[in-house]
């Protein structure tokens, strides 16, 4: 009982301070092939979100993303996956060898969004809309939307979307963003790229 209760408490911790938690973005990377950037949040199961994955920093993801790693044979006897799984028996090695799929950060993913085996990237800064159905890589900045995923339009224009990559904004800590909140609240609310170059010049 005693066991049970410390891992509940030791869960309970994990999960109140999942953005930044250190040990459960280290168990995941180790037991599951699932590297998360700090500051990011969402339903990070191996179930949901099987790896090889690599998610960038300050990231938003739904509780009902759905990240699939594999499609079934159309064009063999059967679908079936004892064709490519040898928990079936019927195949000696497993033939499934993913690719990593790389989320960059600051990316946004709405809910029920299904992300499957032929998106390998999503771009920093993009956007995908609830129910999307995301079926090859996703630009950086991009707002995509729809079944099969289309682009909607750009979160910005080239010269503020060239500034932030400058910046790189997103390797700063909250307390760093909540002072350039407080002392320019526009970079941050209403960035346009003189403001950004004057405020958060060029980090090499």
């Amino acid at each position: 009982m005693v066991g049970k209760a410390i891992d509940k408490a030791k869960l309970f911790r994990w999960l109140r301070d999942q953005d930044e938690n250190r040990d459960l973005r280290r168990f995941f990377r180790e037991r599951h092939g699932i590297d998360v950037g700090l500051h990011s949040y969402g339903c990070f199961d191996r179930w949901r979100m099987p790896g090889p994955l690599v998610i960038g920093r300050y990231c938003s993801f739904a509780k009902t993303v759905r990240v699939v790693d594999a499609n079934h044979p159309l064009d063999a006897i059967t679908t079936h996956p004892m064709l490519y799984e040898k928990r079936f028996g019927v195949i000696e090695q497993d033939m499934i060898h993913a690719e990593p799929l790389v989320i960059e950060d600051d990316v946004w993913v709405g809910h029920n969004v299904v992300i499957l085996p032929g998106c390998k990237f999503i771009g920093r800064g993009a956007v995908i809309g609830a129910g999307a159905i995301v079926t090859a890589n996703v630009p950086a900045y991009a707002i995509v939307a729809g079944v099969p995923a289309k682009q909607i339009r750009w979160r910005f224009d080239a010269e503020l979307q060239a500034a932030l990559e400058a910046s790189r904004w997103w390797e700063l800590e909250p307390p760093a963003i909540r002072a350039l909140l407080q002392s320019d609240p526009d970079v941050i609310r209403n960035p346009t790229a003189a403001r950004v170059a004057a405020v958060l010049p060029p980090r090499g």
